[in-house]
């Protein structure tokens, strides 16, 4: 019996401890946000229920008016930003409130999904009292609704007052308009004018964010060679040929590169042959060709994943070197495109870690740890990593993003509302250094 006291106890003055750091004012948000899930939930089911392909554009500017809806009421400037036809996407909301107090912050998330209207339609339907599924609930609608519900809580708290935050929700961030530099010139813009940028894509859990996510870019491998009757190969007169010296060339980027840490790279698409057809358009190749005749033609397409442009340029000098090695009888070159940077794992991000670790604890839920940093692939807050610290995996916690069946864990939802409302308060109040 005086075991069970003295832990009864024990659950008490921890509780007690844990209180005493939070302020009045975030006990407060804690308490609004646990009052008001369920309207939270509401919005999460009306967004998921429609659907936003990235390449619906109508069903974009759809979940854009619902999340413009709910900020208007917030007391946030509110506007649409399109973009040129000729990119064939919906274009961004943007919500923004100016202030001189603390942080001016840059809250990301984005309003398609990759779930195209041609694809089955999947709506919210809740699993269990603690799992729901549907067409982007987790990636990133959960996220979203993240962002708006902490800012609700604040905001009906009367604690936005005098706080710069811009809150940015891309239309495209599934699949970017192309050229990219146009899609996202006015979120780069937008953010440089910020402190600190917050993405809210999905969380892997309550202790773990992204201090950093890789960047990635693609490379297009050509090579030419001599052609005759295949019993000639490997002879002075001939040579190798196309595909052997394609072989040659992508197996020494395995061997030389594999071991780099946070570096890959893919060989997706390849052919050989007499003649090749390629449809860029469609990820499509054509080769016709014959046993009995080397091949003169070769082509191979890959991506190029990496934590920095250092790391990059570094794997493609590597790589040309590679190439430029030519087999007799053969001739090879090699192209580089860039697609997404990389948001580097920088001392800046590692302090604001540091800076949610100490509101995790006080919330009593625990301590928060940097994910690796080579776990995640490239995302909007990629863009602007060299122009502010950044934190991302802030949004919902769930599985299988990507794929039918995706799902959102709702016991763990206003948790992260709480851990979000808690950051842009203490972050808007904060003048100084966050270290």
């Amino acid at each position: 019996m005086m075991k069970l006291i003295l832990a009864v106890l024990m659950i008490i003055l921890v509780h007690s401890s844990v209180q005493a750091q939070l302020s009045q004012d975030e006990k407060n948000i804690i308490e609004h946000i646990k009052k008001h899930f369920g309207e939270s939930e509401e919005l999460l089911i009306e967004s998921v229920n429609i659907n936003s392909g990235t390449l619906n554009v109508e069903g974009v500017k759809k979940v854009g008016s619902v999340y413009r809806r709910e900020f208007d009421k917030l007391g946030f400037s509110t506007e649409w930003v399109s973009l040129p036809d000729s990119l064939r996407r919906a274009g961004h909301l943007v919500a923004t409130r100016k202030g001189s107090q603390g942080k001016r912050l840059f809250l990301i998330g984005h309003l398609d999904t990759v779930f195209e209207l041609d694809m089955a339609f999947s709506p919210y339907t809740k699993l269990n009292d603690s799992t729901a599924t549907g067409q982007g609930v987790n990636d990133m609608k959960g996220g979203n609704v993240v962002i708006i519900s902490a800012l609700k809580a604040l905001h009906s708290l009367g604690l936005l007052d005098n706080t710069q935050i811009i809150a940015y929700f891309t239309g495209d961030e599934e699949s970017s308009g192309f050229p990219h530099a146009v899609a996202r010139k006015d979120f780069i813009e937008r953010a440089k004018m910020s402190d600190i940028a917050l993405g809210f894509e999905g969380a892997q859990g309550l202790n773990t964010v992204a201090v950093a996510r890789r960047g990635i870019g693609g490379w297009v491998l050509n090579v030419e060679a001599k052609t005759g009757h295949s019993a000639g190969i490997f002879s002075q007169s001939v040579g190798h040929g196309a595909i052997f010296e394609a072989a040659r060339i992508i197996n020494e980027f395995r061997e030389q590169l594999k071991d780099e840490k946070y570096l890959t790279f893919n060989p997706g698409l390849m052919s050989g042959g007499s003649e090749i057809k390629i449809d860029n358009a469609n990820a499509k190749l054509e080769a016709i060709g014959k046993t009995n005749i080397i091949s003169p033609a070769a082509y191979v397409a890959g991506d190029l994943r990496f934590i920095s442009e250092t790391q990059r340029d570094r794997a493609r000098e590597k790589m040309n070197a590679i190439t430029a090695r030519s087999l007799n009888g053969t001739k090879s070159s090699i192209r580089f495109t860039d697609g997404l940077p990389a948001m580097e794992p920088t001392a800046g991000n590692y302090n604001l870690v540091s800076y949610l670790d100490k509101i995790t604890r006080d919330m009593g839920i625990g301590a928060t740890l940097a994910g690796d940093p080579g776990a995640r692939g490239a995302g909007d807050i990629s863009d602007i990593a060299k122009y502010v610290d950044c934190l991302d995996g802030l949004g919902a916690s769930g599985s299988g993003a990507h794929k039918p069946g995706e799902v959102i864990n709702l016991k763990e939802l206003p948790l992260l509302i709480q851990r979000a409302a808690l950051m842009i308060y203490r972050l808007s109040r904060d003048n100084h250094g966050f270290n």
